[in-house]
């Protein structure tokens, strides 16, 4: 099962940024919130930026495993999805403001919610016509 794959490695992507979280709040002695701490913020934005996204491009692949046999095509999008997650993530908490890592992972993200919600409905619309 292709998903299985992906969905397992970005899971331990979130088990890690949530213990990035948890180690500012820590050192911050913030329970709740950001504290205005820019570490804390960066580090609980990338954390729910990829709870944000993951879920959705999670979905839509399963659908498309479902739905369809473009193993390669899949594949394509899960490696995407990760390494877009993970350069998202490293931009986003190493530097503020825009970096190289967050505008590709940002792209890349972009990149597979777009082909699979595509690959979606054209399956869909293909069984109509």
């Amino acid at each position: 099962m292709i998903t299985g794959l992906y969905a397992g490695l970005l899971g331990l992507i979130l088990l890690a940024l949530s213990i990035q979280v948890i180690k500012a709040r820590r050192k911050h002695m913030v329970s709740l919130g950001d504290g205005n701490i820019d570490d804390l913020q960066r580090a609980t934005r990338a954390h729910a930026n990829f709870s944000e996204y993951v879920p959705v491009c999670i979905i839509l692949l399963l659908i498309a495993e479902l739905t369809s046999q473009a193993d390669v095509f899949l594949h394509i999008c899960g490696i995407a999805l990760v390494f877009g997650r993970i350069a998202h993530a490293y931009g986003l908490v190493t530097k503020a403001g825009a970096s190289w890592g967050r505008v590709s992972g940002t792209l890349a993200t972009f990149a597979v919610l777009i082909a699979l919600s595509f690959w979606n409905l054209y399956i869909v619309i293909a069984k109509f016509i």
